[in-house]
């Protein structure tokens, strides 16, 4: 047992647990047996090993990277940004072309539902074809979605106006979703297609905070921007910069996802398996030519498995949109992927450690809006988007507090545990996570109501929906990088199913907010919240002390086979299939 970690029964090899991530001081190199591995230049190996082909991620220059990284992120920040981009305006919606809170609050709802519902079909996409186009898609929606949601009009003369706008916003919203759903399900996936183990820590929490954070950041500029020129130059402006941005995008982000040789995924596969030199009739050399010129459209032969000989692609070739399947398997197959995993409760747990907490930032968002709008306070619309900056400051804390002890505790962890990394020390991150959740939302429960009556200061309650967004920042940070480690080859299917569940629970809980809380009270509705939050925290406990059993379980028993979903795939498209003579073995 490392560190509180059981080993499974027969001692069995577990995919994810590697002898590779350990403190540069310590002695790495196993045997005659590892010198075909490749290290940093320090002597730390690397997980996953790269391939010898030029035009692997994994061996572009870490200037590049961390330039496509970047890019990747501000374009996140400006679709996710949509998400809470009518937070500050909820009262403006009101008496406009919304006819109740519950219609304002709402309208943040349909993004949320359109990205979820988007996503089940974008990332068996990005399994066959890589994710390049879908960033590309993704953009290009939001531009034009902005455009129409700033075209809105907020006046009516008739009731019946007041509808017919109110449709048209919900639709743009929708739609929005739609454009953003590629940022929320694949940023994370498309860094841990780039970086090696030890260098997606900081990385993954870069990434997060563009998901995450614009959340808290956009509200505080939208307040200003709407009281100065009007809502609907909030989205004039996103429609502006995603324009600006959407060639950048185009040059400058290749392709990161990459067929490699099975032996290369070393955060994948057992080390036995993976580990093994090349043998001699292991070459591809059948595979290995390139494409010439730009490609449009997507092609049904796979991407070339390439070495030491394959040419570096030119600039042309990097921008195309499609460079060769990255499986084999059918796209309805990979549709119906994320499901499965669902008895699997490694990815249970992601889901309620993201969503929970996604759903009671929202939650406490509408909540902020209601009270300080009213009375006594009367806060004009700039001074509401003013109120998130706490919700921002914790925000950035939990980045920041993510990005120092990400990796550095990890590394403590191993170099404990003899050198040898479990994944489940990520989800020592939980820690943080618990105690700042349980701060914010505890102390807004109990101090939230009493604003009105000037019992305490407005800064009090928000300084805890500062503590509640660290946690939650924290919190998904841990289970991000907990399914990247732990279940590589499933990561996008992972990530599917926490932004299904985050974005579905997150609209039922928009929907209903304001009924609850008129059928319980604003207090105990929030303390209830709060103890539900601890409790899914405290799940972590047995995640982390049975993770590696659970690893093992499903390596031996793969759930999506165990569904048997080719062999649906191979039943429903029967019909369509012509009867020719099979091919010669």
């Amino acid at each position: 047992m490392g560190l509180g970690v059981l080993e499974p029964k027969n001692n069995e090899k577990v995919p994810g647990t590697t002898r590779y991530y350990d403190d540069p001081d310590r002695p790495r190199m196993a045997g005659e047996h590892d010198a075909h591995l490749k290290t940093t230049v320090g002597g730390l190996i690397l997980t996953p090993q790269p391939s010898d082909d030029p035009n692997d991620p994994l061996n572009w220059s870490i200037r590049r990277r961390d330039l496509i990284t970047f890019l990747l992120c501000w374009a996140g920040i400006l679709a996710t940004s949509l998400g809470s981009i009518l937070a500050a305006n909820t009262f403006i919606l009101i008496g406009t072309i919304a006819l109740t809170i519950t219609d304002a609050v709402v309208l943040t709802g349909y993004v949320l539902a359109g990205a979820g519902g988007a996503v089940i079909f974008f990332v068996p996409s990005a399994r066959v074809y890589g994710k390049r186009h879908l960033f590309l898609l993704g953009l290009i929606i939001v531009v034009a979605t902005s455009a129409w949601a700033g075209s809105v009009p907020l006046e009516a003369d008739t009731p019946e106006d007041a509808k017919r706008h109110f449709r048209s916003m919900a639709g743009a919203r929708a739609i929005q979703g739609v454009g953003l759903a590629p940022f929320e399900s694949l940023l994370n996936a498309a860094i841990g297609d780039m970086y090696f183990v030890h260098e997606r820590g900081v990385r993954m929490a870069f990434a997060n905070m563009a998901v995450f954070g614009s959340a808290f950041f956009t509200p505080i500029v939208v307040g200003k921007i709407t009281e100065s020129l009007g809502l609907g130059w909030t989205f004039y402006f996103v429609a502006i910069f995603s324009a600006a941005t959407l060639p950048a995008i185009f040059m400058f982000c290749p392709e990161t996802a990459y067929r490699r040789e099975a032996r290369f995924n070393t955060d994948i596969y057992t080390e036995e398996d993976a580990l093994q030199p090349p043998s001699s009739g292991s070459s591809q050399t059948n595979e290995k030519e390139l494409p010439s010129g730009f490609r449009l459209l997507p092609t049904n032969k796979a991407q070339p498995c390439g070495d030491a000989n394959t040419p570096k692609k030119t600039w042309i070739q990097s921008m195309s949109l499609f460079d060769g399947r990255k499986t084999y398997d059918p796209y309805l197959t990979l549709l119906l992927r994320p499901f499965p995993l669902l008895i699997n409760p490694a990815f249970i747990w992601a889901c309620l450690i993201q969503g929970t907490m996604i759903a009671w930032t929202i939650f406490m968002g509408a909540l902020v809006a209601s009270i300080f709008k009213g009375p006594p306070l009367f806060w004009e619309t700039a001074m509401s988007g003013y109120g998130y900056t706490g919700a921002f400051v914790g925000a950035l804390l939990g980045f920041v507090l993510c990005g120092l002890l990400a990796d550095f505790s990890v590394r403590l962890m191993t170099g404990y545990n003899n050198g040898v990394y479990e994944p489940e020390f990520r989800i020592l991150l939980i820690i943080p996570m618990l105690i700042a959740s349980g701060i914010g939302l505890f102390g807004f429960a109990l101090t939230v109501t009493d604003v009105a009556p000037r019992k305490v200061d407005v800064i009090v309650p928000l300084v805890f929906f500062g503590f509640e967004v660290a946690g939650m920042i924290i919190g998904a940070v841990a289970s991000s990088l907990y399914i990247v480690d732990a279940y590589r080859d499933l990561a996008i299917e992972g990530f599917t199913l926490t932004i299904l569940f985050k974005n579905f629970f997150s609209f039922v809980v928009t929907y209903y907010a304001l009924d609850w809380l008129i059928a319980g009270g604003i207090r105990r509705v929030l303390v209830i919240i709060s103890i539900v939050q601890i409790v899914v925290c405290l799940l972590s406990i047995p995640m982390y002390v049975f993770g590696k059993r659970n690893r093992a379980f499903f390596h031996r028993h793969d759930p999506i086979a165990m569904c048997r979903l080719k062999e649906l795939d191979a039943f429903l498209r029967k019909p369509f299939r012509k009867s020719n003579p099979a091919p010669a073995q």
